[in-house]
């Protein structure tokens, strides 16, 4: 069987920064340490910081009792007013939220101050979306599918400023802009997905297309990894979701000639490698 694992699988560079400094904070003996919602989106991974005595807040009551300590921002970034609670109370913060998720959180602090509607295509349930509807003055949508974007109406002279979750898939993205682009508003479009997703979309949709299965790897919440299935599935039909290489049958695969294997930006290279060892078996 030959088996194709994409180049850019598992953690990007906002991943990695974040992970590493959870475990840089564990290294100095800080006590206690905290991530405000887990670190990144993989189960592994947030098991093993709690191994370590690492504690996730879950809400912002929970928040406001903490007293002392260090406080890690997750890779997801959150809203402002986190920011506020902790310099408040005079936590120690550590942020390791990803310097391109930063970017958009001072893209739509500096238009909404302008006055702009701000845009943002993306999940609007997804943490980073939150996080970034956080630091907008004034209104903020969230759109996410076709029928939102032709139904928007807004008054004819509207300004507005669109910007992307990082993850989304590219297609998407610009498909839904050319649909407000005809509605004649003043727009200010910004392209805000990261450089590594668009590049994993488009390594995940040429494996896919040239094998007789594709297995993706990632945590069930993690939204980049939901992507990647979904470009995957449109690919190749025997497309996998897996979190571990415990979720792998592969009794479905041996009699296949060619199997592929990409993973989202926060699986860690060990899993990826289990299930690519075990591919080979």
């Amino acid at each position: 069987m030959e088996v194709t694992v994409a180049k850019s699988a598992g953690f990007c560079f906002g991943v990695q920064r974040a992970v590493d400094s959870v475990y840089s904070e564990i290294a100095k003996g800080s006590k206690p340490i905290y991530t405000f919602g887990p670190i990144i989106h993989n189960e592994q991974v947030v098991s093993d910081l709690e191994s370590k005595g690492v504690q996730v807040i879950h809400s912002i009551e929970a928040l406001q009792t903490i007293q002392n300590g260090t406080v890690i921002i997750r890779s997801h970034g959150v809203p402002k007013v986190i920011y506020d609670i902790l310099e408040k109370q005079g936590v120690r913060i550590v942020d390791a939220t990803c310097p391109f998720v930063k970017k958009i959180h001072n893209i739509v602090r500096q238009e909404s101050e302008k006055g702009k509607i701000i845009l943002i295509i993306g999940n609007a349930n997804h943490p980073e979306v939150e996080g970034i509807k956080g630091w907008v003055k004034g209104e903020a949508l969230v759109i996410s599918q076709k029928e939102e974007m032709e139904k928007l109406d807004l008054p004819k002279d509207s300004s507005i400023c669109i910007v992307s979750q990082t993850t989304f898939n590219h297609n998407k993205f610009k498909y839904l802009v050319e649909i407000i682009e005809k509605k004649g508003y003043d727009i200010n479009v910004v392209n805000t997905i990261c450089n590594a997703t668009h590049l994993r979309q488009v390594e995940a949709k040429e494996v896919s297309s040239k094998v007789e299965a594709m297995i993706v790897i990632g945590g069930k919440h993690s939204s980049n990894t939901q992507k990647l299935y979904d470009i995957c599935k449109e690919e190749c039909d025997n497309t996998y979701y897996i979190q571990t290489v415990s979720d792998l049958d592969l009794c479905e695969l041996k009699s296949l000639k060619s199997i592929g294997i990409t993973a989202g930006a926060s699986t860690p290279k060990n899993i990826i490698e289990e299930v690519h060892t075990e591919c080979q078996k």
